[in-house]
């Protein structure tokens, strides 16, 4: 009995070392972005310090609760809201591994938009499989917009920033003549209504009231999926070691060229599929003025506060959307939404030289453990 006694006590001690030891490594890991998240609540604060100190502290809370604030019907518009960021974080951060920044994520994410629209307008005859169709059409022309810049860089050498970001103006553009010509609703000047048929299934026997639908459950597979494809599989190798040294996969045997395309093809494949899951939802359109979708653009922020994992992806973009609905739930106090973009804005500087702030306070953190022991010492000696 006391052998058997110790054996358990052992194994348990070794379970919690081996969980102390998972911890500390994710710690570290996410540390970066932690250091950077609480950097933007501070500078945040002592904004709203400055033009109301009385309401600050509640507003903060506030903001960090979310979608929370609203119940169970908040936490749902909350995962409606995250899908399509997380997507676009996602396709930032899967063109990163290959050494790419594509930040045509908006672009890629307004065609697969439009394209889901038409279908689900359209394309009625599908039946069951409307909104199936639609989702797969909305992500096919998200893949053929990245691949345009994708096949710009890896033929010609064309700098796939300024490719990609001007394939955003022309996206705007020709969705705005698409929309006028096809599905136009005269009376609201807006993309018309999809059918019910085209509808993403809601998931409103959960989060009654609210917009949420499966495309944050869809979300959370893809999500899975790019991790293994990434960590997992030959293809995610290759792409890694491009993103690591072109010259040196080169010299390897693989083909570049063909990495870099298809990461491209593959960023705006999830870009689209954002913006399939974003406008597939009754009453959601497309206006007839030209504006640039921003959850294309908060896909960087999202792949840097992730890191450039699909992982990291998919926790940022549930805390970005999160904050940016406790944005709204702040104007109960004298505080405006726009406070969310500026703390934002903080977080990304913060998290793109956190690896020098953390050499700063590990320097800091030495000394001060130096001069500590040190004057524990004279005291000893005293």
């Amino acid at each position: 009995m006391d052998n058997n006694d110790s054996k358990n006590a052992s194994f348990i001690k070794k379970l919690t070392q081996l969980n102390l030891r998972i911890w500390k490594s994710a710690f570290n890991k996410t540390k970066p972005s932690l250091i950077a998240i609480g950097f933007g609540l501070l500078i945040g604060l002592i904004i709203m310090l400055i033009f109301d100190a009385r309401d600050a502290f509640p507003a903060l809370i506030t903001l960090l609760l979310g979608g929370f604030n609203g119940g169970i019907k908040g936490i749902g518009d909350t995962l409606y809201m995250a899908a399509p960021i997380i997507l676009t974080g996602l396709a930032v951060a899967f063109a990163f591994k290959t050494g790419l920044f594509n930040i045509g994520a908006s672009g890629q994410m307004m065609v697969g938009a439009y394209v889901s629209i038409h279908v689900g307008v359209k394309w009625g005859f599908l039946g069951g499989f409307h909104w199936i169709v639609a989702l797969l059409m909305g992500m096919l022309a998200g893949a053929i917009w990245g691949l345009i810049p994708g096949l710009l860089k890896a033929l010609s050498n064309v700098n796939e920033v300024v490719a990609s970001i001007m394939m955003n103006y022309i996206a705007g553009h020709i969705i705005i003549l698409l929309i006028r010509n096809n599905v136009f609703n005269v009376n609201y000047s807006r993309s018309l209504n999809i059918l019910r048929s085209a509808q993403l299934p809601m998931l409103t026997s959960i989060f009654p009231g609210s917009t949420a639908n499966i495309g944050i459950i869809l979300v959370i597979f893809v999500v899975i999926g790019a991790h293994y494809v990434i960590h997992k599989t030959t293809l995610g190798f290759q792409l890694r070691a491009s993103g690591y040294s072109i010259a040196g996969s080169r010299y390897a045997g693989m083909n570049t060229k063909a990495n870099i395309i298809t990461a491209m093809t593959i960023s705006g494949m999830f870009a689209g599929m954002a913006g399939a899951v974003a406008l597939l939802v009754v009453g959601k359109n497309i206006g007839t003025s030209f504006e640039i979708f921003p959850q294309g653009f908060d896909g960087i922020s999202v792949s840097l506060l992730g890191l450039g994992e699909p992982i990291g992806a998919l926790f940022a973009g549930l805390f970005l959307a999160n904050i940016r609905m406790g944005g709204y739930y702040m104007q109960l106090y004298s505080f405006v939404p726009q406070i969310i973009d500026m703390i934002i804005a903080v977080i990304i500087y913060v998290t793109a030289i956190s690896v020098a702030l953390q050499a700063i306070f590990k320097v800091y953190g030495d000394r001060i453990k130096i001069w500590w022991k040190n004057r524990k010492m004279k005291g000893v000696d005293k």
